[in-house]
């Protein structure tokens, strides 16, 4: 059997301490996959800094592995490390992302492997769990906003994220897509690459045995914060949507729906919370809101605002243009 080559890239921005605790499990992993000659795997990690200081250096050498390599990447946004880690995976076989923030469980990478070696998918997407640093206010408890869905080993999904994700970089150069810059510093990157990775004709299946964890710090955990978030992925999903259309009437049809979407969640999502008051329900109170605020999301995105959540400094920007879309044969 042929060996084939294994790159887990690591995206990383001022998080030592949870890309420590990461880089540990990710690394028993790779050893073990090394190891493993009926597989004919050789695996290694690469760490992508975002961080211009280059915080995540003394980490990533205090490792003295020879399987983990390091690499700066100063363009700001995540667009920009997940490209420079398509580019640092350019001759090998397979790429498995995962986040900074992320520990694999026990069962992670073999799972991933044996989903993709049976038909030979474009992608394969594992599940990420949260854990938190603190208990739950019962609001955000009852609102279930970070239970993650389930879906059957091999199920064909329409869109990835990529938290937990294995590329087969064959079919990613062969498609030609990358991480669109434009949506590097508001997120829905990994929607609009995965979204374009099956328009040119790869799949994505489900694989529910590969785990990793998210770690969820007590700030991430407020209403607040949730609410920001349903926010932003409102905007940008509206934002992924107009942009990824092919024609002027696409994009128009695309930006319509948006707005019919937005203000039927804000609707709903109101008259639910509105439900909730009413009965002392917590879990209708959350679940309207957010859904009230995903919608508001929805609706800037439609009119052209972009809400830049991993920004440094300002967080939003009026975009009324289009992003450039990386077709096959482009370079942008």
């Amino acid at each position: 059997m042929k060996q084939q080559t294994l790159l887990v890239a690591v995206l990383t921005y001022r998080r030592p301490a949870t890309l420590e605790r990461g880089l540990a499990t990710m690394l028993r992993h790779v050893e073990k996959l090394a190891r493993d000659t009926d597989r004919a795997i050789s695996p290694s990690i690469v760490v992508v800094d975002n961080d211009p200081a280059e915080s995540a250096r003394s980490t990533v050498i205090g490792f003295h592995s020879d399987l983990i390599r390091y690499v700066p990447e100063p363009v700001p946004g995540i667009s920009a490390g997940r490209n420079r880690a398509l580019d640092e995976a350019a001759n090998h076989d397979l790429l498995v992302f995962i986040d900074d923030d992320e520990e694999p469980q026990e069962l992670w990478l073999e799972p991933l492997l044996d989903t993709w070696r049976q038909t030979r998918p474009a992608a394969v997407m594992g599940r990420v769990v949260s854990q938190f640093d603190a208990e739950l206010d019962p609001w955000i408890a009852a609102g279930s906003f970070f239970r993650r869905r389930r879906l059957p080993t091999g199920t064909v999904v329409p869109v990835a994220a990529a938290g937990n994700l294995l590329l087969d970089m064959r079919q990613v150069r062969k498609a030609g897509v990358r991480f669109n810059n434009n949506f590097g510093l508001s997120g829905g990157e990994d929607t609009l690459f995965s979204r374009l990775l099956v328009r040119e004709g790869g799949k994505i299946l489900w694989c529910d045995e590969s785990v990793a964890t998210d770690f969820v710090p007590a700030d991430r955990t407020t209403r607040n914060w949730v609410l920001r978030r349903a926010w932003s992925h409102g905007n940008s999903a509206a934002l992924v949507d107009i942009h990824s259309a092919e024609r002027a009437m696409q994009r128009g049809v695309a930006r319509l729906m948006s707005v019919f979407r937005g203000i039927l969640r804000m609707c709903g999502g109101s008259l639910r919370f509105g439900f909730g008051t009413l009965m002392a329900s917590h879990r209708h109170q959350a679940r309207g809101l957010r859904t009230a605020y995903r919608g508001a999301g929805m609706l800037a995105g439609a009119i052209g605002v972009a809400y830049l959540e991993y920004a440094r400094e300002r967080r939003s920007q009026t975009w009324f243009r289009r992003p450039a879309v990386r077709r096959p044969g482009n370079s942008g």
